[in-house]
C-alpha cells in the first residue's frame, strides 16, 4: 500500500480559509459504493475524491469497483456448458 498511515492529511480550500481533512482508507473502503452511487454528502464526496487523487491503492480499488458494477449491471447472461450445475453441485456437496 503506498501509504500506510491510518489517516491521511490534506489541505483543501473552502470558503476562503485553508483546513485540513482527514480521511482514512478504510472509510473510504466503506464508502465506495455510495460514492459510485451518488449517495453521500458533498462534503464527503470532497474528501474521498481528494483521498483518491493522493491514494494509488484507494484509485484502484475505485476503478476495480466501477468495473464490477458494471459488468454485473449490464445484465448480460452466459450460458453454462451441459453438466455444469450438476458438477458444481456435487464438489459443493463433498465439500460439506
Amino acid at each position: 500500500m503506498e501509504n500506510r498511515k491510518s489517516v491521511m492529511e490534506w489541505m483543501v480550500k473552502g470558503k476562503g480559509a485553508m483546513s485540513i481533512i482527514e480521511i482514512s482508507c478504510v472509510e473510504v473502503w466503506r464508502e465506495i459504493s455510495d460514492y459510485l452511487d451518488g449517495d453521500i454528502s458533498a462534503e464527503l464526496r470532497e474528501r474521498m475524491r481528494a483521498h483518491f487523487e493522493a491514494c494509488a491503492h484507494c484509485a484502484a480499488v475505485l476503478d476495480g469497483t466501477r468495473n464490477v458494477v458494471q459488468l454485473v449491471g449490464d445484465g448480460r447472461t452466459f450460458p453454462m456448458p451441459e453438466g455444469f450445475s450438476t458438477r458444481l453441485y456435487k464438489k459443493i456437496h463433498a465439500l460439506g
